[in-house]
Formats: C-alpha cells, sequence, structure tokens
C-alpha cells in the first residue's frame, strides 16, 4: 500500500491524543481538576496568613491503618476531640454505637445508641454535652454525656429535624462544634455539598434556625466529616469521595489542603474512606477511615518552627 502524506501524518496525531486522554482519565480518577484550583489558592497565602492557620501541608502521618479493634464490621463515621477526657468518639452505622478511643486509636468503651438507624456525625459540645446525628432519620440529638455512660437513647431528647426530606443517604454527616462563634456547623453529604451553621451555647437547646453558610468553595465530591480548630477557629472539612482534608478560614474561605492519596504527607498507601476527621490543642489531626482503620497526623518540627 503506498504511503500518503496522511497516513503518515496519523501516527503522529495518534500519540498525542492517546496521551492527552490518559492525562484526562488520571485527572479525573486522581481528582486533579479539584486540587489544581485549591493548590493555585494555596500559592498566594502568605507567611503571616500560614502562621495563623493550620496550615495543612506541614502534617505528615504518624500512624497509619491501624485496626480498631473489635470494629471490623461496624464502619465508623466521624470522628470528636472531648479535650476534658482527652479522648476521641465515633459512631458506628452498621450496629449503631458511640466508641470511646484513646488518641493512639485504642478502643475504651461502647455505649450502645439506641433508637438511631443510621448515626453518621459526632460532636462534643461544652459540659459534657454530645449531639449525633442521624443521617437516614434526618435528625439531630443533644445527649449529656458522663464517664459512666452506656447507653444513649434517642426518646430521651428532643430531636430536631434537619429537612432535606428527599435526600436519602446523601445527608447530613459533618457536624462540629464552633465554641468562638457560638455555633453548630453542619455539612450536607451530596446533592448538594453544602455547609450550614446553627446558634448554640454547647447545650441542649439551639437557637433559631439552621442557616447556609457559603459553600461553593468547597471543591469536593462529597463532604464527609467537619472539625474546628480551637487555635484559630478555622474548620477542616474532610471529602472520601476526594481524598482530601481542606482548611477553611473564618470567611469560608480555602487556606490549605493535603491529598489522602498514598505517596503524599507521609502516607503509605491511600487512606481508603475517610470518614471522620478531629484536630486536639495542640494542632494533632485524628482521622478514622471505613472499614476499620485510624490515623494520625502531626505537623513536622520544621513546618511548626516555620510557623
Amino acid at each position: 500500500m503506498p504511503l500518503t502524506f496522511s497516513s503518515m501524518l496519523r501516527p503522529r496525531w495518534l500519540a498525542p491524543a492517546f496521551c492527552l486522554l490518559a492525562v484526562t482519565v488520571l485527572a479525573k480518577a486522581w481528582h486533579w481538576d479539584e486540587r489544581a484550583w485549591l493548590w493555585l489558592q494555596e500559592l498566594g497565602v502568605g507567611q503571616s496568613a500560614r502562621a495563623a492557620s493550620v496550615w495543612l501541608p506541614g502534617y505528615r502521618a504518624v500512624i497509619q491503618a491501624k485496626p480498631l479493634a473489635g470494629l471490623d464490621d461496624d464502619e465508623p463515621s466521624d470522628l470528636t476531640y472531648n479535650p476534658a477526657s482527652q479522648t476521641l468518639f465515633t459512631v458506628t452505622g452498621m450496629d449503631p454505637q458511640l466508641v470511646e478511643l484513646s488518641l493512639t486509636g485504642e478502643v475504651l468503651r461502647r455505649i450502645a445508641l439506641v433508637g438511631f438507624a443510621n448515626p453518621e456525625g459526632v460532636a462534643m459540645l461544652a459540659d459534657g454535652n454530645m449531639a449525633i446525628t442521624d443521617e437516614r432519620r434526618r435528625t439531630l440529638s443533644i445527649f449529656k454525656l458522663s464517664p459512666l455512660t452506656l447507653e444513649l437513647n434517642a426518646l430521651d431528647t428532643a430531636e430536631r429535624d434537619l429537612g432535606f426530606a428527599d435526600s436519602g443517604n446523601k445527608g447530613f454527616e459533618g457536624i462540629a462544634w464552633d465554641p468562638a462563634r457560638q455555633r453548630l456547623l453542619l455539612g450536607k453529604e451530596r446533592t448538594p455539598t453544602a455547609l450550614f451553621s446553627w446558634s448554640s451555647d454547647g447545650g441542649p437547646s439551639l437557637s433559631g434556625a439552621m442557616q447556609p453558610l457559603p459553600s461553593e468553595q468547597l471543591y469536593m465530591r462529597n463532604l464527609s466529616a467537619l472539625s474546628v480548630d480551637p487555635r484559630t477557629g478555622h474548620t477542616l472539612v474532610l471529602s472520601a469521595q476526594s481524598s482530601l482534608l481542606l482548611e477553611l478560614d473564618e470567611r469560608g474561605e480555602p487556606v490549605s489542603f493535603i491529598s489522602l492519596l498514598g505517596g503524599f504527607n507521609g502516607l503509605h498507601r491511600k487512606i481508603p474512606r475517610a470518614e471522620g476527621v478531629a484536630i486536639d490543642e495542640q494542632g494533632t489531626i485524628y482521622m478514622v477511615s471505613e472499614p476499620n482503620l485510624f490515623y494520625v497526623f502531626r505537623k513536622e518540627p520544621a513546618a511548626a518552627k516555620a510557623n
């Protein structure tokens, strides 16, 4: 078959086209489209602003993929830090429980959650009060928690309806207590992925109605969990589907982020499905992932000194 001008050019076009297709597929699979915009914004953060923030790029995993003993089939969701006991709490959806953990991921106590269908969010409030969201029932409950509590019953407290009756399994997964602004933060998982606030003094009462917050700059495929840094007041937003932890300032603007993929921030492997995040008064970050894995991130000495 004689060579023609078009047949000679065809291989030259095939290679670039294949490379472009491969890059596009990888960009979607690894969420480069989301990270590129966040990375550009992160470049514009000055040194003084970094010093006044959590600044996630300085963190490295120091405990990773540690199994939570006895929670193999329970699928832990969300995580909150209790400064009074210096312990963590997570909730499980398969067998509704509130589980207390040590800061190194040891199971300390299991508390039965009676009357719950699918607890997904948990937040420690003030004076021993704890808030729990039930995604399937679209409710928020606030309980008094003591060191001797072994059971919490949804019928023992007034439940708040979170709305979005058609959300199904895409309801409220994230919840965090913001003591500086006297409010609860709530995050809706998907359709839409959005943030809300509800005025609260950290007790069993809530004031007014839940209010929407600006959520256009989340750049996430879903929202799994929330936590508020007690030092800066900044919010940490976790996304399992985007494998991303994002820091927002007091105006809701992105400040910094880290990828939860293997090879980044000291992670040997990707966090399978990050479902909970908490931060303590020292700035240590804790995470839980389905099916039953525990992670701890700390800021490297050089990064901490630079801040």
